[in-house]
């Protein structure tokens, strides 16, 4: 899986009172004027999950993106990776719809080994994100999100923040349930048939 391309459905919300227990969350509020170098205006998107997943799985899960991702959102759009260093990831997506293509290019700078930034250039909108994940108790992951985008052309079904963070929020809770079913299988796997 990839970080999704949070262009795309996803967001996740991080309430204000836990911003204080989600360590690195500092990290979050000053990477984003450190690493977009963008000054947009309208608001700005937050969502926060739990994985049951130790942090190093969650990253390398996260950050593993294929051309597979799509089927795991729930998407039709092609992913091209265009490169794969340990410090960057290019990818493209294609998805035809009514009215017209939607095409994006990502560059993704991982920064093992709990955070990962996006900036994203496509026809319909650009979008930044910064991820964060963070350890949790009996070995489970924080996974924070916060994200901005930018519209070029009028959204057909212009989403609320509310329903943009939910939608989001949604997609990464069914992104945690493949995770940890990754997980489970990479803990116990099937024995060699005799």
């Amino acid at each position: 899986m990839g970080g999704f391309p949070v262009g795309s459905a996803a967001a996740r919300l991080i309430s204000p009172q836990g911003r204080s227990r989600v360590s690195g969350y500092r990290e979050i509020d000053t990477m984003k004027a450190k690493s977009s170098g963008r000054d947009w205006t309208g608001p700005e998107f937050r969502i926060g999950v739990s994985f049951g997943v130790p942090l190093d799985f969650a990253f390398a899960w996260c950050t593993d993106y294929t051309p597979e991702d799509a089927s795991l959102e729930g998407e039709s759009y092609q992913r091209k990776i265009i490169e794969r260093t340990p410090r960057r990831v290019i990818f493209e997506d294609l998805e035809e719809s009514d009215d017209g293509w939607n095409w994006s290019r990502d560059v993704v700078t991982l920064r093992p080994p709990n955070r990962w930034h996006m900036d994203g250039t496509g026809n319909r909108r650009d979008v930044t994100a910064d991820y964060v994940l963070s350890p949790l108790p009996d070995g489970r992951t924080r996974f924070d999100l916060r994200w901005s985008r930018r519209p070029k052309v009028p959204d057909a079904k212009k989403l609320t923040k509310a329903e943009r963070e939910a939608s989001t929020m949604q997609a990464w809770k069914r992104f945690a349930a493949a995770m940890e079913r990754d997980y489970r299988r990479s803990q116990h796997p099937r024995r060699a048939s005799r």
